[in-house]
């Protein structure tokens, strides 16, 4: 294995500080709640309007939507939405009997209140709008919030896009509020919402830091840190088009690392060559944005064989990964670790990323190895029943008490002993 191309060493870790602002900033959030939103949302992001959008402006902002960009939103809700609904539908309640009298089963339960975050600060992320509310909305949850960040100049607060895909999927309820700030008030319950039983979507690295610290308080989807992408080619893939998958992910921000692992000597220095005036093309702040993850966090793999690439794709873990190579069948079985899979030179990252149908909010940061993106699972709690009747009772009391006494647990296994003696207890 040759690295053709290495990513920067890091800079110092500023996690630390990162973490002791989201503290201070939760903690002031808790006690002075809504007043004290309001203000961080006056000091921060310089937003002085409602931070509620009512249902008055929802209709007059849908109303200013182009009905050519509400088809694309639609075309892009109706694939999701009917991925969500089948992954819905994949997964059942169950009842078995074990022995005679032991019955045992699985319930699955929608969480009632939900919080999604929309990101809205260089980009007005429509799609995370979709992947968020529409998932949670097909997964059966009672109530759904969102927050997106204000945006200067959005006559109600927010863009019109992002309120008329909120309502298109079905948010019960939308405030202009944004960062560390949006976060507390579905997490604490303010301006009127419910308590979020799960917080969801991408966000700053505030927003990240914030969610983690609330986890166990509440739920989260996943502690996400910058998005990831990894292109897999063989030798005959375009290293045009490569370059620009590559790029194409870079322009998140500077701080995005992209990877391409090859067997092809002669694509990976091509690909080297071609991704910066890819980047150069771009407008800005993409282009800097671009420049700067290719630069320090990009880099170039040059493997043996295809085995060693998926091994070292694996390894990796990546949060978007794209084969562009021979024989996609036997990638799709042999690779095992990532957030989702792109097959196919034609399937770009940036069809998952908006309309293809699958979910874009994903494990970063080798996170893949050990979860999955986000789904209606991470909104259904999967939780058991058992019942027990007169035939199982007698052997699985006396099994019950006799390891509990093994354990030295005599409470439990009198629980178990009084069955036995008593039979038609609360028959």
């Amino acid at each position: 294995m040759i690295h053709v191309k290495k990513a920067q060493p890091a800079p110092p870790d500023a996690q630390e500080s990162l973490q002791q602002s989201v503290t201070a900033l939760l903690a002031q959030l808790q006690i002075g709640r809504e007043a004290t939103a309001q203000d961080m949302s006056q000091r921060l992001d310089g937003y002085f309007g409602p931070l509620e959008v009512i249902q008055d402006a929802v209709v007059e902002a849908c109303a200013r939507v182009p009905q050519a960009l509400k088809d694309d939103i639609c075309y892009a809700h109706e694939n999701i939405a009917t991925f969500a609904a089948t992954q819905r539908n994949s997964i059942h309640d169950i009842e078995v009997e074990l022995r005679p009298g032991l019955r045992v089963g699985q319930r699955l339960i929608p969480v009632d209140h939900v919080g999604c975050y929309v990101p809205g600060g260089r980009y007005s992320h429509i799609a995370s709008a979709i992947m968020t509310v529409t998932t949670a909305k097909a997964a059966g949850v009672r109530h759904i919030a969102a927050v997106s960040p204000p945006r200067l100049g959005a006559i109600a607060g927010i863009p019109d896009s992002i309120i008329y895909t909120l309502n298109l999927c079905g948010a019960d309820r939308i405030l202009a509020l944004g960062g560390v700030q949006g976060i507390a008030a579905m997490a604490y319950g303010m301006f009127g919402l419910p308590k979020a039983d799960i917080l969801v979507g991408p966000g700053n690295q505030y927003v990240a830091e914030a969610k983690r610290q609330l986890y166990g308080a509440v739920g989260i989807d996943m502690v996400a840190g910058p998005t990831d992408s990894m292109v897999v080619a063989d030798h005959t893939a375009d290293p045009f088009v490569v370059a620009w998958d590559l790029i194409g992910q870079a322009e998140h921000g500077a701080n995005s690392p992209v990877w391409l692992v090859t067997d092809s000597a002669n694509l990976a220095t091509e690909v080297a060559r071609l991704a910066p005036i890819c980047a150069k093309e771009l407008p800005e702040p993409n282009r800097t944005a671009a420049l700067a993850a290719w630069q320090n966090l990009g880099e170039i793999i040059v493997c043996a064989d295809r085995e060693a690439m998926a091994t070292y794709a694996d390894a990796k873990a990546p949060e978007h990964l794209h084969i562009q190579a021979n024989d996609l069948e036997w990638w799709k079985g042999r690779l095992r670790a990532y957030g989702s899979l792109f097959l196919g030179a034609n399937t770009t990252v940036a069809f998952g990323d908006k309309a293809a149908g699958s979910n874009h909010v994903l494990p970063t940061s080798g996170a893949a190895r050990y979860t999955g993106g986000l789904s209606v699972h991470k909104f259904i709690k999967t939780v058991t029943w058992q019942q027990v009747d007169a035939p199982a009772l007698e052997e699985l009391a006396r099994v019950t008490a006799a390891i509990s006494r093994y354990e030295g647990m005599e409470g439990h296994a009198r629980t178990a002993d009084i069955r036995r003696n008593r039979p038609r207890l609360g028959q």
